[in-house]
């Protein structure tokens, strides 16, 4: 890992690189493999990068809106993909796709940023999905969406994989037993979910070029509906079918009541994505999508903990990140048919433990407080003074160290007779731990025992989301 870049350096750097001085340079997100900013390029002079037609205030240079994209050097970025994705949006902007324009681009090596990096124009929009898929003012949007995505789909589609240099041969995350054995993790749902993807395996369709996280949270959205595709970073050759699973896999809903995003339905989009020139796609073909893309994003959730806990990056936002691997291991068993229909039922078996039933507490020779009356303060603070006071950055930051507070919280409360229950679990199958009981699901002896394996699964799962994220198992996931 290179040495650490501050705000200061990199808008430093970028600004000699477009030739302008960058201006209120803010972190929008942090993914494993990049940093998104928002920036102001004000050109120097008469000229320069920052001179776009827009004139300035006062007789003041021009200014640009602009975003970057920076990769962090140490994630899950591929070396040259920074170029490719140039290529691709501009590829995309002639094939009809809504996307931002590219401003710059770079390899990192000789200007000063330290690894590759994108700049695109910074368009006006909505992405939080809470917003688009609830507030009425995106009332108009939810209704226009599902076609706009048909259409965009299609186009991307019409891309020629082999025209864009750089573009990744095959999806890296098709196989995911490899990170699972890098990152030391026993996931049996997850070992479950690999060999129903592999028993249910259908004939490779044709290949295409697919963005690789078309979702809500990755559209722009404006009062009329789709205004751009962002974040082209996982694309690579596939087949059509993968994209349309991906935008319809369960994460990615947010609490909405359409598979599709959240906002749509599937036989609508389907239709709309043959009469905008695309292939006619069977259901059965996107449902295995779906289970593939369940357990795909569970595996990069995984991978971004990886990164904070390695140290490479140390981030509060990766960290809770790896706590939402549950979020999938419970819808995969959800599409597979293993999940009970009413989610309370999981523990009402005589072997989970219910929210508002906490174990009897057994008190540590510490005194008070107690940890949990100190992880409470801290919450308290981070609601009281950072989410309410701060910037956009900070109060998102904020709010993210105040969720992982909570799920500590619940831990706290619940955890000892979690744990207790899942030992029994196991138990009952005639297993010792997880890891001895996802060796056995990959080895395939259990393949005629999945519904007995199955509820056991489920109830592990529902026992971590009641720490982690209770409202997913509602459907109200933000």
């Amino acid at each position: 890992m290179g040495p650490r870049r501050t705000s200061e350096d990199v808008a430093a750097a970028l600004g000699r690189r477009l030739g302008g001085t960058v201006q209120d340079l803010r972190p929008l997100s942090g993914g494993a493999s990049r940093l998104t900013s928002s920036f102001d390029l004000r050109a120097d002079g008469d000229g320069g990068g920052g001179a776009d037609g827009r004139d300035g205030r006062d007789g003041a240079a021009p200014v640009r809106r602009l975003i970057l994209q920076l990769d962090r050097g140490d994630g899950l970025a591929q070396g040259g993909r920074a170029d490719a994705e140039a290529d691709l949006l501009r590829a995309a902007h002639d094939a009809g796709v809504p996307v931002p324009s590219v401003v710059a681009v770079g390899d990192g090596v000789d200007d000063g940023l330290g690894a590759g990096w994108l700049v695109v124009e910074r368009l006006e929009g909505e992405t939080i999905p809470r917003k688009i898929l609830r507030d009425p003012e995106w009332s108009g949007a939810r209704q226009a969406l599902t076609e706009q995505c048909a259409r965009a789909l299609a186009a991307i589609h019409t891309i020629d994989p082999a025209s864009i240099e750089g573009l990744s041969a095959r999806d890296p995350f098709r196989d995911p037993l490899p990170f699972l054995d890098a990152l030391g993790e026993a996931r049996p749902a997850l070992e479950l979910g690999v060999r129903w993807l592999e028993a249910n395996r259908l004939p490779a369709g044709r290949p295409v070029t697919v963005h690789g996280d078309f979702r809500t949270g990755n559209l722009l959205v404006g009062p009329d509906g789709l205004r751009a595709v962002l974040d082209w970073e996982l694309a690579h050759a596939g087949e059509a079918a993968e994209d349309i699973g991906w935008l319809c896999a369960p994460a990615w809903r947010f609490g909405g009541p359409g598979p599709v995003g959240g906002f749509g339905a599937l036989d609508d989009l389907l239709e709309g994505y043959a009469a905008a020139g695309g292939a006619v796609i069977d259901p059965v073909r996107v449902r295995w999508w779906q289970v593939y893309a369940t357990v795909k994003w569970a595996v990069i959730c995984a991978l971004q903990a990886s990164t904070h806990l390695s140290g490479a990056t140390r981030s509060v936002e990766l960290a809770t990140i790896g706590r939402r691997v549950c979020e999938s291991e419970w819808d995969l068993c959800t599409l597979l048919g293993l999940a009970p229909d009413d989610a309370t039922g999981v523990v009402d078996d005589g072997v989970g433990v219910a929210e508002g039933t906490p174990p009897p507490e057994v008190r540590a020779p510490f005194g008070r407080p107690t940890a949990t009356e100190l992880v409470e303060a801290v919450r308290e603070y981070l609601e009281a003074d950072v989410m309410e006071g701060s910037d956009r950055g900070a109060r998102f930051t904020g709010r993210v160290a105040r969720n992982a507070l909570l799920m500590v919280e619940r831990e706290l409360r619940l955890g000892p007779a979690m744990a207790r229950a899942h030992v029994d679990r196991l138990a009952a199958l005639g297993f010792d731990d997880d890891r001895q009981l996802a060796g056995a699901l990959r080895s395939g002896i259990l393949d005629g025992a999945w519904s007995d394996v199955g509820p056991a699964l489920a109830a592990a799962a529902r026992d971590q989301l009641l720490v982690a994220n209770p409202a997913y198992l509602d459907g109200a996931n933000t």
